[in-house]
């Protein structure tokens, strides 16, 4: 799939990014080499092979699963500006 400066412009639009029209070019070049990669990648048959948490097949550490510091709700309350039955108030922002 070839992106055109067109395609380039409509994404950095939706993402909000601001793009020079002097690299849209080389953007959507960089972008069908991804999506090109991505395509090749799609066609290799994978069955039967077991995912990977790690590339080098190492076991990860994992911590013990304990709690690690007092519980200070009750004192961190004492100095927000606003609580009830145990909850933050924050003001509303969504209509």
């Amino acid at each position: 799939m070839s992106l055109t400066a067109e395609d380039v412009n409509k994404i950095a639009h939706l993402a909000r990014l601001g793009i020079d029209e002097g690299d849209v070019l080389a953007y959507a070049e960089d972008l069908s080499g991804l999506l090109a990669l991505m395509a090749q990648m799609g066609e290799v048959d994978t069955d039967g092979v077991q995912p990977m948490a790690h590339p080098l097949d190492q076991s990860q550490r994992l911590r013990a699963d304990v709690v690690s510091e007092n519980n200070q709700r009750d004192h961190f309350q004492t100095i927000a500006p606003q609580v009830a039955d145990g909850l933050y108030l924050v003001p509303k922002v969504i209509e």
